[in-house]
Parts: structure tokens; C-alpha cells; sequence
């Protein structure tokens, strides 16, 4: 059995850089054997030089992994980011050295839903000002009066992890929930007590307003002066997401105008805040970025980003990817077996190809057309471009690598197949500047990968280490003839698979195919020897790691 299709071998040596402050149970995750955990009080402030042997990263917010601190990242696998945003990541440079970027979104819900519903609590009842008030000697109680959440409707924009926690606390309150996510069924959303709107019906609805989307090109500055003005006039917002999603200046004005009652925000366009005019508003709470700052929360993350990243380590299993489809566990054992294909199937092809690499294209027939296809796809690409490329393809940048040097890249997906006995085909194009190739493949008995068409000739053929692949005039004698040059060079045949191309009565020879299943490389002189068979017009040597 051949190696799983990972850009580097599974060593068992590993060493991880932890460049930021990590709890001792998230150690206590990377604690194997044979592996080096270099924590943030080992590394004398050398980084860099750290990570030149390294092959995982964990940080926190403060280390900038930018471009040049990446460029004497030799080894890097992975880089665990123990939060949910990635600013301080270079994505672009990451993904084009293979690297796979991990979060842990989720981890901090909790903390962030209690932050929400406390700054709701705060502005319904005035807790920050009353505060303030009494520790100037103040006893004012008639300024004071609030209101209740019990009875008002909260609008949710954003129904992932932290939106889910907020509406269940929110229930408990008695408030009305509407929301706005495409991306949330209708089902999942009323078993929660929710009503899934459109954000203009959330905005004229709602009497609270709180967010929970990520930054999009979309959702950039989603609370301007025209959504503002959709709003029940007196509403209250919390922004404890990402402060790119408030155009600033617009909302100061609301405030100002009454439009908007009270905000509270955690997060801002530039952080720390300064010399803003919203630090002069009675009616606006301001913390800190704080929302997801519990000591629970940081345990979490920094558990789970250590859970994900010995995963990776160990199994190759990608969860919360930022540059690369994540999946889990149990879905990465099933794909497994179509990403040993597809690389194999992808490294035959461009072991028999001639000229320049021009157009890939990949069809996926059967239950493999309804799944996330991106490792599938990388895979081929990476079986592809290793045999032409100095410069490493792996399931992480292979698509990054194929686009920086202007191949084409085409995928489709047929759920129905109707292809023999094979529950799933996966077919590759391959178009160079000299000929055009097509092979099929699939897995049989659960793991084994097989060849079973080539340029629509039948020929199902192991998909294994050592192969020779022949073209030939279909004719008498040619499998005699290699059979004994390869008798001759002391070369075992494990399979010998033919199949011939069906031609009309009457018409030139037929062409011929075989793919031979060898025990040892081939050398070159009995490549050779092959070559001058009369009747063979291709003869090559394929080898799949």
C-alpha cells in the first residue's frame, strides 16, 4: 500500500512552535513521544529561527505571521490560530507555501453571547451610567428608569455558532427572535423559537439589533446610513462581531439624531479605539474587544486548536481551514480512498503525456458528485504538477500553484452513474501542447485504486507503484514479446491488463492499450528494448509514490 497523498510523509519527529501564551491543558495535547513543543517563554524572542525546522505554528493575535516571517518557514505544515480571526495571517503567502491556516471558530460562542446579552441588559437598564453615577455620590433614580428585554424582539444577523447561543439565551429572556442567514434552513432556525427574515423585515422589526456575520465584501459597512434609516426608530445595537461591519461616522450620526437609542460596541474599524467621538456618548458602551476574553473561553480555544492541529499532524484531517475545505474526521476517512485515486490517477496521467500542461478537467460520477470535491480536485492537480514542478504541489496549494501558471481548471459533477459496477467514477482530462488524454478511475473494494478506461479503451489496471504503459498496433505477438524482455531483465509481472480500441470492419488496424503491474522500476534499457517491438508506438515507464 502506497503512501497517503500528503504533501510531506507522516514523520514521526515533529516539532511545534507555540509563539503565544497557551494554556497547560492545550499542552497537554501535543504531548507525544517523539514530538518538540518549543512554547512562547523558549523562543528568546528568535521566531524566525525557530520556525525554520518547524512543522506546525500556534499563535494567538499578537504574532504577526506575514510574509517574511513565512519565508523561513521551510517545513510548515500548518498554523493554528487559537481565535477566530486570521488578520494577523498572511493567507495568500501561506496558501501558496502549502501552509493550512486553522482557526477555531465557535470555541468562544459562550463568552461572546453572554457579552451580547450583558451590553442588552446594560443598555435596557442604564447599568453603566448608574454605575458611574454612584461612584460619584450620586443618587439618581428617576434618570435611571429602563425597560425590560421581556417582550421586545431581537434581530439576530448571523445565525452561526455565536448567533445560535445568543437566541437561546434571548428565549430565555422572552424576547421574539427574527433572523437573517441564508445559509440556515427555515427548520433548523423555528426549532430554535427563530423566524428566519430578509434584513430589511429584521431591520424594521427588530428592537434590539445584534451581529454575528463574518467580514465579507458583502457585509462590510452593512450598518450605513441607508440600513440605519430601515430601522425602528429608538433601536438598540451590539456589534461584538468585527467593527468593519458599522460605517462609524453613520452610526454617530443616528445616535445623535435619536434614530438609534443606545449601541454597544466590542469592536471597532481601528483598534484600540481612539479620539472618537463615541467615547463622548452617554448613550454608547464601548469595551474593549473583550467578548470572547474568559478564562473559559481562552482554555477552549486554545484546547481545540490544539486538538485540531495534532490532528493534522497525525491524520491529515483538516477542521476550520481558512485556505483550504475542512472536513472532518469521519468524512476525511471516507474521501480518503478518492484522494489516493485522484493523485494516482493525476501522476499517470502526466507520466504518459508529452508537451506542456495546458487544461485539467475532472468529472466526479456517483455518491463522490455530492460531496466537497476541493481534495479531491487538489489531489489530481498535486498528481499532476509533481511530476513537472520543482516547486511542490500539495492538497493545500495545488490549485493556487495551477492558477499562478495559467492552467485551466474545470470541474463537474454527475450525481447518477452508470458506468459498470463502479458505485463512483472519477474521470481526468489532461490537454497538453502536444496530445489530449482521458482516464477513469475508481475505488474498489473500499480502498483499492483502479484504472478503467484510457482514452475510452477498457483497461482496468491496479493503480500501483510500478508500470509500464504501452501503445500498440493491435496485432499477434506483442504480449509474448514483452513478457520476455521482461523475463529477460529479471523484471516480475504482478498484472498485465490490455484492452483495444473497437473499430468497423474494414478499417485500419486497431489500436491496443496495456498497463503492466511490475515488481521492481524499469530501467531505462529495457524501456528501450520495449520501445523497438515493431508493433509498439508508446512505450513508458510510470512510477506513483
Amino acid at each position: 500500500m502506497l503512501e497517503k497523498p500528503w504533501f510531506e510523509r507522516i514523520e514521526s519527529h515533529l516539532k511545534i512552535v507555540i509563539a503565544e501564551k497557551i494554556s497547560a491543558a492545550a499542552l497537554e495535547q501535543l504531548r507525544e513521544p517523539d514530538w518538540t513543543v518549543l512554547t512562547a517563554e523558549q523562543l528568546d524572542g528568535k521566531l524566525s529561527h525557530h520556525l525554520e525546522s518547524a512543522d506546525a505554528l500556534i499563535v494567538r493575535s499578537a504574532v504577526q505571521a506575514d510574509a517574511e516571517l513565512l519565508s523561513h518557514a521551510k517545513k510548515l505544515r500548518v498554523i493554528g490560530r487559537a481565535g477566530v480571526g486570521v488578520d494577523n495571517i498572511d493567507l495568500d503567502a501561506a496558501t501558496r507555501q502549502g501552509i493550512a491556516v486553522m482557526n477555531t471558530p465557535g470555541a468562544n460562542a459562550v463568552a461572546v453571547a453572554e457579552q451580547t446579552l450583558g451590553m442588552m441588559l446594560a443598555m435596557a437598564r442604564h447599568l453603566c451610567r448608574a454605575d458611574a453615577l454612584m461612584h460619584a455620590g450620586r443618587w439618581e433614580k428617576k434618570s435611571l428608569q429602563g425597560t425590560e428585554l421581556r417582550g421586545k424582539t431581537l434581530g439576530i444577523a448571523g445565525l452561526g455558532r455565536i448567533g445560535m447561543e445568543v437566541a437561546r439565551r434571548a428565549r430565555a429572556f422572552g424576547m421574539t427572535l427574527v433572523a437573517h442567514d441564508p445559509f440556515v434552513s427555515a427548520g433548523v432556525a423555528k426549532e430554535q423559537g427563530i423566524r428566519l427574515t430578509s434584513l430589511d423585515e429584521l431591520y424594521a422589526a427588530a428592537d434590539y439589533i445584534t451581529l454575528h456575520v463574518g467580514l465579507t465584501p458583502q457585509t462590510t459597512g452593512m450598518i450605513n446610513q441607508a440600513s440605519l434609516k430601515k430601522m425602528k426608530k429608538g433601536v438598540r445595537l451590539v456589534n461584538c462581531a468585527r467593527g468593519e461591519l458599522i460605517q462609524e461616522a453613520d452610526l454617530i450620526e443616528a445616535l445623535k439624531q435619536g434614530q438609534v437609542a443606545a449601541a454597544a460596541l466590542d469592536v471597532f474599524t481601528e483598534e484600540p479605539l481612539k479620539q472618537s467621538p463615541l467615547m463622548t456618548m452617554e448613550n454608547v458602551i464601548l469595551t474593549p474587544h473583550i467578548g470572547g476574553a474568559t478564562h473559559e473561553a481562552q482554555e477552549a480555544v486554545g484546547v481545540q486548536i490544539a486538538q485540531q492541529v495534532r490532528e493534522y499532524l497525525k491524520h491529515g484531517v483538516i477542521q476550520n481551514a481558512v485556505n483550504v475545505p475542512s472536513v472532518s474526521a469521519e468524512e476525511y476517512a471516507e474521501m480518503h480512498p478518492y484522494i489516493v485515486l485522484a493523485e494516482r490517477m493525476g501522476a499517470f496521467l502526466a507520466q504518459i503525456s508529452e508537451g506542456s500542461i495546458e487544461e485539467i478537467s475532472l468529472r466526479y460520477s456517483g455518491h463522490i458528485a455530492e460531496w466537497k470535491t476541493d481534495l479531491i480536485r487538489n489531489a489530481a492537480i498535486k498528481g499532476i504538477l509533481n511530476q513537472v514542478l520543482e516547486e511542490k504541489a500539495n492538497l493545500v496549494n495545488a490549485a493556487s500553484l495551477a492558477d499562478s501558471r495559467g492552467l485551466r481548471v474545470h470541474e463537474a459533477h454527475k450525481v447518477k452513474v452508470s458506468t459498470g459496477g463502479a458505485g463512483s467514477v472519477l474521470s481526468i482530462y489532461l490537454k497538453s501542447s502536444k496530445e489530449e488524454h482521458m482516464v477513469k478511475g475508481a475505488v474498489l473494494r473500499g480502498t483499492l485504486p483502479r484504472l478503467l478506461h484510457i482514452d475510452d479503451i477498457d483497461v482496468e489496471a491496479p493503480l500501483e507503484r510500478d508500470l509500464i504503459y504501452l501503445r500498440n498496433r493491435d496485432v499477434p505477438g506483442v504480449i509474448g514479446k514483452v513478457g520476455t524482455i521482461l523475463g529477460e531483465g529479471e523484471i516480475n509481472i504482478a498484472d498485465f491488463s490490455l484492452g483495444r480500441r473497437s473499430v468497423e470492419a474494414n478499417t485500419e488496424e486497431r489500436e491496443a492499450i496495456a498497463v503492466v503491474h511490475v515488481d521492481a522500476q524499469v530501467p531505462d534499457e529495457v524501456l528501450k528494448r520495449l520501445e523497438k517491438i515493431p508493433a509498439v508506438r508508446q512505450a513508458k515507464a510510470v512510477r506513483l509514490f
